[in-house]
């Protein structure tokens, strides 16, 4: 993920696949709320006029937890919002943020795209 307006950080990393990819549209996130909140996901990429593409969770080994659940998307990484806002994906949306990646345990906090 190269540093970009979506988000600032930059992540370059390997990882050995342990399952394959599959489309995901949700996740909770705990950071707001210590129960859990579900968001949107999409992944972000450099096309410009149509910024927004798929995000995906794919099981990979992880050397400090055995093994993680990956959610990667674009070149420009992840974007999020609240499932209870209903606006377009925008990088001008104070409701939405940007991640180069996410690493989870488990999928206990995954929806897959159906």
């Amino acid at each position: 993920v190269e540093a970009n307006e979506n988000c600032e950080s930059s992540f370059f990393a390997r990882f050995k696949d342990a399952g394959p990819a599959r489309p995901v549209s949700q996740i909770r996130l705990y950071d707001q709320n210590p129960a859990g909140e579900w968001y949107w996901v999409t992944g972000w990429s450099d096309n410009g006029p149509t910024p927004a593409c798929q995000a995906y969770a794919q099981l990979v080994e992880d050397s400090g937890a055995g093994f993680a659940h990956l959610i990667y998307g674009g070149l420009y990484g992840l974007r999020f919002k609240p499932i209870h806002i209903d606006e377009p994906w925008s990088l001008e949306s104070p409701h939405q943020w940007g991640e180069a990646y996410l690493s989870l345990a488990g999928e206990r906090d995954l929806r897959y795209t159906a």
